[in-house]
C-alpha cells in the first residue's frame, strides 16, 4: 500500500452497517504489512474507570468509562495518553503528536507527571495483511487525519459526525447521512 494509516481515523462509510462498526470511529495504532490494528473512540460503555483501573481515574478523559476499543480481546486492556510534552518519554509508545499507547503497569502516580489525561479501551480492532486496505477500496472506510481532540472526545456519540462535518468537499456530505436513509 502506498499509504499506511498508522495515527489516521478509519471513519465508517454508510454502506458498513454491521452493527459492530455501524458509524464507527476508528484511530489506527498500527498499520503495516503484517495488518492493521486500532480501538473505536466512540463506544462509551457504562463502566467507569475506576470499576476497572482505580489507579488511573485522576487521568481519565471525560467521560471517565471504559470504551469498547473493538470486536478483539474484549478483555484485553489499552489505554492512549496525552502526553504533557512533544518529547517522548521512556515506556510510552508515540502514535501521532503527543498521543501514547500507555503502559497500565506504570504506576499512575509517576505516569501522571508525563500524561496530561488517559483514554481506556476494552479490546481493539484488527485487520489481516491486506484485509484494511481492501475494505478501504471497497468503500467500507473513509480515511482522514486524526487529532488530539477526537482521542479524548467528551462526546464520543457526536464524533462519527463532527469528524465527517470538519472533512473537505462532498466527505464533509456525508455528517448529515441519516441513521436509516428509508425514512427520507
Amino acid at each position: 500500500m502506498d499509504e499506511w494509516q498508522t495515527g489516521r481515523l478509519l471513519v465508517a462509510s454508510p454502506v458498513l452497517a454491521d452493527g459492530t462498526f455501524d458509524r464507527a470511529v476508528v484511530f489506527v495504532l498500527d498499520h503495516d504489512d503484517e495488518g492493521a490494528l486500532g480501538v473505536v473512540l466512540n463506544r462509551a460503555s457504562a463502566v467507569t474507570v475506576r470499576e476497572t483501573l482505580d489507579g488511573w481515574t485522576d487521568l481519565a478523559a471525560e467521560p471517565p468509562v471504559l470504551f469498547g476499543g473493538g470486536p478483539v480481546e474484549p478483555t484485553a486492556i489499552v489505554a492512549l495518553g496525552r502526553a504533557t510534552t512533544g518529547v517522548a518519554s521512556d515506556g510510552w509508545t508515540p502514535i501521532i503528536d503527543r498521543i501514547r499507547l500507555v503502559d497500565l503497569d506504570t504506576d499512575p502516580a509517576l505516569a501522571a507527571a508525563d500524561l496530561e489525561r488517559v483514554r481506556v479501551f476494552a479490546g481493539y480492532a484488527g485487520w489481516a495483511p491486506g484485509q484494511l486496505e481492501d475494505e478501504i477500496e471497497q468503500g467500507a472506510w473513509f480515511t482522514v487525519d486524526a487529532i488530539p481532540e477526537d482521542v479524548f472526545t467528551d462526546d464520543p456519540d457526536a464524533l462519527w459526525h463532527t469528524v465527517l462535518g470538519r472533512q473537505p468537499g462532498d466527505l464533509r456530505l456525508f455528517a448529515t447521512f441519516p441513521e436509516d436513509p428509508s425514512l427520507n
